[in-house]
């Protein structure tokens, strides 16, 4: 669900991704620019070197999409700005 709510919210401001779901024993080991968890998982992700999104209320589509997007244009910005 949060990565169907994360799909609409970006192709909606024309942001073209990749989003992945991973379970927490599938996700060690795998690179991405920005997770988006669960604020009970922060503690598993504490040493992740990328950017962590994390959802207190994952039907709030507000917060998830204040934060996720928030991340992402960050991250535009430090790419030049390409959507």
């Amino acid at each position: 669900m949060l990565k169907m709510t994360i799909e609409d919210i970006l192709r909606a401001r024309g942001i073209k991704a990749e989003i992945l779901a991973w379970d927490l024993g599938s996700f060690k080991g795998q690179q991405a620019d920005v997770v988006v968890a669960q604020d009970d998982m922060a503690r598993h992700l504490k040493d992740y070197p990328g950017v962590v999104v994390l959802i207190s209320n994952l039907v709030d589509r507000k917060e998830i999409e204040t934060k996720v997007v928030g991340a992402v244009e960050g991250l535009l910005k430090g790419a030049g700005g390409t959507k």
